[in-house]
């Protein structure tokens, strides 16, 4: 298999053997294709001789399997006790991908596996949970992290291990600090598409970059079936120079002379297209923090810096605040998942970045700076005193003499 291995790779080769069918999705050109070529090469190095691989991009596959779901034996030869493994490229192509995958499922699934890719498109239909409710383990594919981002452009693990030595033990001074941290500028300005990752220069990077958030939100826009384009993507502009703000829907609705309605679908494609995330606000027992708007960040740091055309290395950026709270979130969102952070607002406005809800009532409170020097425990007086359970920290970009801590995040 390919050195450069995904993440997600473990877990899904991990559940091959259980009865589920397995659905590979995320956002376009994150490397879902690649992901399963690598699947199919495992299970042939395993000795599986009932593995096949069809994409429906292929017109013929597509018209013969939108017939009848059975029809999939057609690209395959089954054997008497051996498992068929049929892994499906862009399954949301099929008229009916749902029903599809459910009745192969319920009458073959003792027999049959499937891996099937989808892109963003296939999950806007909010039906789909329901239809394939215990029948399907599903994997989202993000862009790269920092750690896949730095072997990529590394091409060997090292660097990586080491990164994960300074996480682990932040006391410990890298010998290659001064690489790490170039890779790191490098991913909050490129962010993690693997085609940008691999592209060697900055001009070739931002040529690969402006090229694939183009054509893919124009396939999004069209698949979703937006109606005002313009609008959709001035929404898109807004969001960009907005990170981590408070999103107030009904502003937007003025800004844009949309209905709420309007602004609220748009959103909810953004979100199942993969391109934004909204953290929803933390509070237990104060009355004036029942603030209810979310915050909305980027999943991928390079598509929000397209949108607003700064590329600049983030110490030289006007928005460098904003840039480092949204790595924060993609990172927290990776240890942690997106249904245990928050973010802290009164109504007054006293704020911290995140929330981490670890255990009933406990968790961790976390504030970002760009340098440490500004922070000051004693301003967040308000919520350790009502949440002492929670521990407070500040995780900066500038550490006076040592690496950065988030970095180390």
């Amino acid at each position: 298999m390919s050195q450069l291995e995904r993440k997600l790779l473990k877990p899904i080769l991990q559940h091959l053997q259980a009865k589920e069918f397995i659905i590979i999705t995320g956002a376009r050109q994150t490397g879902k294709t690649t992901l399963l070529s690598q699947v199919q090469n495992h299970l042939i190095a395993q000795g599986k001789k009932s593995v096949f691989y069809l994409t429906l991009e292929d017109p013929a596959i597509l018209s013969r399997l939108n017939q009848h779901p059975e029809y999939i034996f057609d690209f395959t030869i089954r054997k008497e006790g051996e498992k068929v493994f049929v892994l499906i490229d862009e399954v949301q192509y099929l008229d009916n991908p749902s029903n599809f995958l459910k009745l192969l499922y319920d009458k073959h699934h003792k027999n049959l596996k499937i891996v099937a890719t989808g892109s963003s498109a296939f999950y806007i239909d909010q039906k789909f949970t329901d239809s394939l409710a215990g029948r399907k383990k599903l994997f989202e594919l993000y862009t790269l992290d920092l750690e896949e981002y730095i072997l990529f452009r590394s091409g060997n693990n090292m660097l990586s291990i080491e990164l994960e030595r300074i996480r682990e033990n932040p006391s410990y001074y890298s010998t290659r600090q001064k690489e790490l941290e170039t890779f790191f500028n490098e991913y909050l300005t490129y962010g993690g598409y693997p085609a940008v990752a691999l592209a060697e220069t900055h001009q070739e990077k931002l040529a690969t970059l402006s090229e694939l958030t183009g054509s893919f939100l124009k396939r999004d826009i069209d698949e979703a079936n937006i109606q005002d384009k313009e609008k959709f993507y001035k929404l898109l502009m807004i969001l960009a120079d907005q990170t981590g703000y408070l999103m107030n829907i009904n502003e937007l609705s003025r800004l844009l002379s949309l209905s709420v309605t309007a602004v609220n679908n748009y959103l909810y494609t953004l979100q199942k297209c993969f391109h934004i995330g909204l953290l929803k606000p933390f509070y237990k027992n104060l009355r004036k923090e029942l603030t209810k708007m979310p915050k909305v960040y980027f999943n991928d740091l390079g598509f929000r810096n397209s949108l607003l055309k700064l590329y600049g290395f983030v110490d030289s950026r006007p928005d460098k605040g904003a840039l480092i709270e949204n790595y924060a979130f993609i990172r927290l969102r990776q240890l942690h998942g997106s249904d245990a952070i928050y973010f802290w607002r009164t109504a007054d406005g006293k704020e911290i970045d995140f929330i981490i809800s670890k255990e009933y009532n406990q968790g961790e409170a976390l504030e970002i700076k760009f340098d440490e020097a500004s922070f000051a425990a004693s301003k967040y007086n308000r919520f350790t005193n009502a949440y002492p359970a929670y521990s407070l920290s500040c995780r900066a970009l500038k550490t006076e003499g040592r690496q950065s801590s988030l970095l180390t995040l």
